[in-house]
């Protein structure tokens, strides 16, 4: 299981939430839907430029023109921001939906002082920008990239007032310009409820035997993780697990809410309401015990 780009240094994701609060407040991001990072950008003194082929050549002659350390990416390069300059590159071919959050991912690296002054020259791929990154300047750029698009509490306190469900972050994907997938993560990491998603891989259909999906990571609420510790997930799931027959199929993209018992550390059995999406890229499986949806959740902000 890949893991999450979730930051355990709580003073740390404090110093990252201080920078996005200041990124939004003076792009007057806050409250302004889909949030504004053009404009969050722009407030920054960030220029974006996007109609460029980023590439061998291109990489070389932005090294020699900086004359500084390179932070280098794995694999083809999707952008680049020269720190001094304040300008930052992204190939051309990266799609729309993708945008946003790359483009907050860079000024993450103009913007957390104790990145600036490291590099000259950073280049982001397709590695660098995901969730089972282990380089902390990319964990931390994705945190940064996370907070301003969510607006810090703003999206909590938002999604809180709506019925614990999938479609919660599916609705408010398209409310502040981000992807399914990192709305649902947020969703589930921020929520006061004990609750987990399971996302795994497109089902490979096996004739005769239905199908198979590898799991592919699993987010979870700090209440949940209180409440059921480390649980080892199946590296495989079937139409025969619990929570596989709950994957959505036959061209359907949703499966209804379903009955699913879970073990915690201990051995406890606990009954819990399963639900899916299924996106074509990832199946979600949202996760809460059924004493978590009677509950009533109250939010204190620290």
């Amino acid at each position: 299981m890949k893991p999450d780009d979730q930051l355990e240094d709580q003073q740390q994701l404090a110093r990252i939430q201080e920078a996005a609060v200041r990124a939004i407040q003076e792009g007057g991001g806050f409250g302004v839907f889909p949030t504004p990072v053009d404009d969050i950008i722009e407030a920054a003194k960030h220029i974006v430029i996007t109609d460029q082929e980023i590439d061998d050549r291109f990489l070389a002659k932005a090294t020699k023109k900086v004359g500084g350390a390179l932070k280098k990416a794995l694999s083809k390069v999707l952008g680049v921001l020269d720190v001094t300059a304040r300008t930052m590159h992204l190939d051309k071919t990266v799609h729309a939906a993708k945008l946003p959050f790359l483009k907050l991912h860079e000024l993450g690296h103009g913007l957390l002082p104790w990145q600036r002054d490291v590099y000259a020259l950073t280049a982001d791929c397709k590695q660098t920008l995901d969730p089972e990154i282990n380089d902390l300047f990319e964990r931390e750029t994705n945190a940064f990239a996370s907070e301003v698009l969510f607006q810090v509490d703003t999206f909590t306190n938002e999604a809180a007032d709506h019925a614990f469900s999938i479609k919660t972050p599916m609705k408010l994907s398209k409310k502040y310009g981000a992807s399914v997938y990192s709305t649902i993560r947020r969703y589930v990491r921020t929520n006061a409820r004990s609750c987990a998603v399971v996302v795994l891989e497109p089902p490979e259909f096996v004739p005769g035997h239905g199908f198979k999906a590898k799991l592919r990571r699993v987010v979870v609420s700090q209440a949940f993780e209180a409440e059921f510790g480390q649980l080892q997930w199946p590296g495989i799931f079937t139409p025969d697990d619990a929570l596989g027959k709950i994957v959505p199929i036959g061209g359907r993209r949703m499966s209804r809410p379903q009955h699913v018992v879970l073990s915690d550390a201990n051995g406890t059995r606990h009954e819990c309401v399963a639900e899916a999406f299924d996106s074509k890229h990832q199946v979600f499986i949202l996760i809460c015990p059924q004493a978590a949806l009677t509950k009533k959740v109250v939010l204190v902000n620290a």
